[in-house]
């Protein structure tokens, strides 16, 4: 009877306790945000936000009709795993105007101190401008991805105060993106103040188009710096490169390397882009170690007809090469010009790979206010400081890791700071005479005004986004 008793007195209690609220129940844990908003495949007309990041899988299109927006300060992450790309289609327009102090950031999504050159694929534009191929194509999209027209005014967008970093990647075997292609974009694209770091194969290259740009960095390329190809011919003002002395492609790394075509066809239209106010810095200083796939400045390819002016390119084993025969007949008869540049090479400031003779190369280049000069003695601190170039500007003999984030890029002193001239005839051609700032007195990129300041940075490897 005792047991039986204490028994429905502990089945009692059991079914009262049941019945008990907990008034301090644990608290459900709050599902995590993901990291990223994924974007993928074709996408729709839309806005990016910079409360957001964003996450490139695979290749993205923005096609013809659609129009991509990006707020100022957003940070867009290319997955190195599917080689993010973003395409922007023939037709269609990408508005991505960050801020001096809120650039638009495309980089890795690797994590700080994984980064690197060739993370993802890079931005792509392509449109609607002249190019001189019959079924131009970007390398490792796909042949159903077309570019070019007959439209020089076609616009692809606005595109202001941009990073690009570690982008690049070979999308098929020897197919590689650049930081960033342009493909037949037309001059209605205003595309300004533009920085791309750490790039897998070249910094920027033009296929083609009538786009013009000012403000351009590339820092800390794989390959070339400007690469300019197939009929090209906009105009560009305000350029820095900076290299470092181990990376280099073997394919040849150069600063400039310019052409019309990919097979010295006289009968395709020439390359007649125009370049002014560039500084182009390549990685020697005081006797340090370079990479064997250092090579030329500036490199003049395949019929090309370029002109460049009032710019500064130093610190490459070669000043400057003109290549094919069929590049020196486009400068004595006027079609590009070379004019009022200042040229320091390592080793040599001519070389010819054509049966043009070296000084018949020189001779033209003096005659046009050229500085042409080579050997150790033109490679030293003294040397570009004497051209008002500072020390820290170049990599030289830094680590990866140790250029400084905001290097001071202003220019007061030396050579450099006065001497520009635009009193050349191309500066008055049609579509070129209302494209360059004539009121600057300096060569190469920079006068007092460092105009980098607060938008770039140049130690993305370091940066938690």
């Amino acid at each position: 009877m005792k047991t039986n008793l204490l028994s429905a007195w502990i089945l009692a209690g059991l079914v009262f306790l049941s019945g008990c609220k907990d008034d301090n129940p644990t608290p459900e844990p709050e599902p995590e945000e993901p990291e990223y908003v994924v974007l993928k495949g074709d996408l729709s007309t839309q806005t990016l936000t910079a409360d957001n990041k964003y996450l490139l899988e695979g290749l993205v299109f923005v096609r013809s009709g659609q129009t991509l927006t990006i707020q100022p300060g957003t940070v867009i992450a290319g997955e190195k795993k599917s080689k993010g790309t973003l395409v922007i289609d023939r037709g269609g327009k990408l508005i991505a105007k960050g801020e001096s102090d809120k650039p638009i950031v495309f980089t890795s999504n690797q994590a700080v101190g994984d980064r690197d050159r060739g993370d993802w694929g890079g931005l792509v534009l392509l449109g609607k401008a002249r190019v001189n191929l019959d079924s131009p194509s970007i390398e490792g999209i796909g042949g159903n991805v077309i570019y070019g027209g007959t439209d020089d005014n076609d616009s692809s967008g606005e595109l202001e105060y941009i990073r690009v970093e570690f982008a690049g990647i070979e999308l098929t075997p020897n197919n590689e993106t650049n930081g960033i292609t342009l493909g037949a974009v037309g001059r209605g694209t205003k595309f300004e103040h533009i920085q791309v770091s750490y790039g897998g194969d070249d910094g920027i290259e033009w296929f083609g188009g009538s786009v013009n740009g000012k403000y351009l960095i590339v820092f800390g390329t794989w390959d070339d710096c400007f690469d300019i190809d197939n009929g090209f011919s906009g105009n560009l003002q305000f350029g820095l490169s900076v290299r470092y002395p181990s990376y280099a492609d073997q394919s040849d790394s150069n600063g400039f390397e310019w052409d019309t075509d990919g097979q010295d066809n006289p009968d395709r239209f020439k390359t007649t882009v125009t370049v002014s106010n560039f500084t182009v810095l390549g990685p020697s200083i005081d006797g340090n170690s370079l990479s064997g796939n250092y090579k030329f400045g500036t490199d003049l390819r395949r019929n090309v007809a370029a002109s460049l002016y009032n710019s500064v390119v130093v610190g490459f084993p070669t000043a400057i090469r003109l290549n094919q025969s069929s590049v020196f007949p486009n400068y004595t008869d006027g079609t590009g010009q070379f004019a009022n540049n200042v040229y320091y090479g390592k080793t040599a400031t001519i070389a010819s790979g054509s049966n043009v003779a070296v000084s018949a190369i020189a001779a033209y280049l003096a005659g046009n206010d050229n500085i042409v000069e080579a050997g150790n003695e033109f490679q030293t601190k003294a040397a570009y400081e004497a051209l008002g170039l500072k020390a820290d500007q170049f990599f030289g003999k830094r680590l990866n890791t140790e250029y400084p984030a905001h290097p001071d890029f202003a220019l007061t002193t030396g050579t450099l700071a006065q001497g520009a001239r635009f009193d050349y005839p191309r500066f008055s051609e049609e579509n070129r005479s209302n494209q360059f700032d004539k009121t600057v007195t300096f060569r190469g990129a920079f006068g007092a005004t460092d105009w980098t300041k607060g938008w770039s940075h140049f130690d993305p490897i370091k940066i938690e986004y």
